[in-house]
């Protein structure tokens, strides 16, 4: 069956084309803007993307953890067991309640140095493994922070993602599994194979939504000294007196973000719109 190609009133290829011409306009005088300071560009930006790969890869440490966390607390929180149903709602609620900043101040000058006084040190295990030598020059020296740092992101942000996994899970009708069990699959074979594909796409979206907050959340890393984006921009611009340059400096770290977070909602509406075929089809 042919398909009708849907009706554009002429006003609306107008406003189009107006909106269109506006943002080369706009690209262009940003791209004049770039050129202006472009001293300041070349002087700062190899320190600014140094410091991006810290960022990503500190948020990537920390989604990885939140991941683990949060698919504990989901299916703590899906059990029949009601202690462990209130242990994980005692820890999202906790979570969700309390202040990010403050968890992360707790994390890096609180915990730590009360497990190091238990005798517990987890800090020095994760350093041992990292390198033979503890004093091996490729561990940063701030690795303390950035370690603290990571736990306090993925412990916070397992919450929500535990909330996440739990919506995506119960969004999925309870009749398939019914239907799934009754036509001799296992509990098993139903999750993986009819459950999880389709508890995908529901998930999805505020997953990514979850990681590019946490990315940006990194710049609260900065009150525990963990030489990421927010802190290396801060440090470049704070001695500047000129106003403008200062703005530029700002600006610049901005454009670092966005080069960080823009990728990852592209890559999961590509993501989303391909399993929505494959599940159609």
């Amino acid at each position: 069956m042919q398909q009708v190609a849907p009706f554009i009133p002429p006003w609306a290829k107008w406003l189009n084309g107006i909106f269109l011409v506006c943002l080369g306009l706009g690209i262009l005088a940003f791209c004049g803007y770039l050129y202006s300071f472009r001293e300041t560009l070349l002087l700062y930006a190899p320190f600014l993307l140094q410091a991006a790969m810290t960022t990503f890869l500190i948020s990537v440490f920390s989604l990885l953890l939140a991941v683990i966390l949060g698919a504990i607390a989901t299916w703590a929180r899906l059990h029949p067991f009601s202690p462990l149903r209130w242990l994980s709602t005692v820890y999202v609620e906790f979570v969700r309640g309390t202040p990010t900043l403050v968890q992360l101040l707790v994390w890096g000058f609180g915990i730590g140095g009360l497990l190091s006084r238990w005798g517990f040190d987890p800090r020095q295990i994760a350093f041992d493994v990292m390198t033979v030598l503890q004093s091996n020059r490729l561990v940063s020296p701030l690795f303390n922070y950035i370690f603290y740092g990571i736990l306090g992101l993925g412990f916070n942000y397992g919450a929500y993602l535990s909330e996440v996994f739990r919506s995506g899970l119960e969004g999925i009708p309870k009749g398939q599994t019914e239907a799934s069990l009754s036509l001799g699959l296992s509990g098993r074979q139903t999750l993986w194979r009819i459950v999880l594909p389709q508890a995908l796409l529901i998930i999805l979206p505020p997953f990514t939504n979850n990681f590019i907050t946490l990315m940006q959340d990194c710049a609260l890393l900065v009150v525990i000294g963990v030489p990421e984006l927010q802190n290396m921009t801060s440090t470049f611009a704070n001695p500047i007196t000129d106003p403008q340059r200062k703005l530029f400096v700002y600006v610049l770290g901005a454009m670092f973000y966005f080069a960080l977070c823009f990728p990852l909602s592209r890559l999961s509406r590509f993501l989303e719109r391909r399993w929505q075929r494959s599940a159609t089809s």
